[in-house]
């Protein structure tokens, strides 16, 4: 269930990393540990008993009805700090504790409750479908001593399953618990690799998801592609988020998009921005790239003061007529053989390695070449006149 790499590393989902593994426990005492269940699912729980634990622990938790099995991924002064980050407060109410380290026996109990979590979500998805239900259960875990089940489902609107839940306890004996979550939470429970080849934040570290928009794209000049801005749960993808506010920041000490700077060879409009290289192109059309130039911020605001007096520019870019001409690059494929680095064979020995150097032995005198056709032919001809 954990991780063999560095030490205050795990494998499992919304893993977390214990950067103070190396202080003494007694620097970092707390009472409280950070424990994980199936999938992202985490608890915070009180060590009343003082037990001794350690990141990667299987232990026995308080539950209702029963206990439950988890596995320790947390424990002194960052668990505080990870209570805060989820407002998790346990002056609500008497926290859940720890009852003991986990037994063969509840191990055992344990992960025979988890083989039955696949045959039950099947299951339980063709009785919600006979009962005309529009949901759709996304994955079932069951309590580690097997006394309860919860069934995480996805619904657009309001769903009455109270029969639902009279027929799963009906059938499958235990107590049901239904919860509802979200398209970008159950990705984060099945997880995967997203486009950029690593693993879906959902799924990694995420815990709290807000509203994306197509107005995040616009802003970072991003294709508005469906393909390239869903990602696998379905909805914008959540990494549109990050950098958003940066662009905003950057947006505000550039030119408006909605500037048209006039010169002699025409009207520019804006056609697209780098807002971190602070460079603007322009186009002589408002619809289509044509003639396109490329200015730093600093020339355009120069442009937009020069219209602003009445006074129009010869060129959008100051340094047109300066620039020299550029050489075109040089194809080293195309314009040299690609045989010149061949080492080439030239005579050695000023051909004597090919001379004859006396009478050959008999019975190895070599014939000589046939000449062509043409000119047995020709002597033919010359023979019978």
């Amino acid at each position: 269930m954990s991780g063999k790499g560095c030490k205050g590393c795990s494998a499992q989902k919304h893993s977390s990393y214990d950067w103070l593994h190396d202080i003494p426990e007694s620097l970092q005492s707390t009472k409280f540990v950070e424990v994980q269940f199936k999938n992202t699912r985490k608890g915070y729980y009180l060590n009343s008993e003082d037990i001794e634990l350690s990141k990667g622990d299987i232990v026995a938790v308080e539950a209702s009805p029963g206990h439950d099995i988890g596995v320790v991924t947390l424990t002194g002064k960052l668990v505080e700090l990870a209570m805060k980050r989820h407002r998790w407060r346990p002056d609500r109410g008497e926290p859940p504790r720890i009852y003991r380290i986990a037994k063969p026996g509840d191990i055992d109990r344990w992960n025979e409750a988890r083989k039955l979590e696949e045959p039950t979500m099947i299951q339980a998805r063709q009785i919600a479908e006979g009962l005309g239900l529009d949901m759709k259960i996304g994955d079932v875990e069951y309590q580690g001593d097997g006394n309860k089940a919860i069934f995480y489902y996805i619904a657009d609107g309001r769903v009455d399953f109270r029969q639902l839940i009279r027929v799963l306890a009906d059938t499958f004996h235990v107590k049901i618990e239904m919860k509802q979550i979200g398209a970008r939470q159950e990705a984060g429970r099945i997880g995967g690799i997203g486009p950029c080849g690593r693993e879906l934040c959902c799924s990694s570290w995420m815990s709290s998801f807000v509203s994306v928009n197509t107005n995040a794209a616009r802003i970072q000049d991003l294709s508005l592609n469906p393909q390239k801005l869903t990602g696998m749960c379905g909805k914008l993808k959540c990494c549109m988020n990050y950098e958003v506010n940066a662009y905003v920041e950057a947006q505000k000490t550039l030119p408006s998009r909605e500037v048209v700077l006039e010169t002699k060879k025409g009207k520019y409009f804006h056609f697209k921005t780098d807002n971190f290289g602070r460079m603007i192109t322009y186009s002589l059309s408002p619809t289509f790239p044509k003639e396109l130039v490329t200015i730093d911020a600093k020339r355009a605001f120069d442009v937009i003061k020069l219209n602003e007096r009445g006074e129009i520019p010869d060129t959008l870019d100051f340094n047109d007529e300066r620039k020299r001409p550029q050489e075109k690059p040089k194809d080293i494929l195309s314009d040299n053989s690609l045989t010149r680095f061949d080492k080439k064979m030239g005579n050695r020995g000023n051909g004597k390695r090919f001379r004859n150097n006396g009478p050959r032995p008999d019975g190895e005198q070599q014939k000589r070449p046939n000449r062509n056709r043409r000119d047995n032919r020709s002597e033919n001809k010359n023979a019978q006149d």
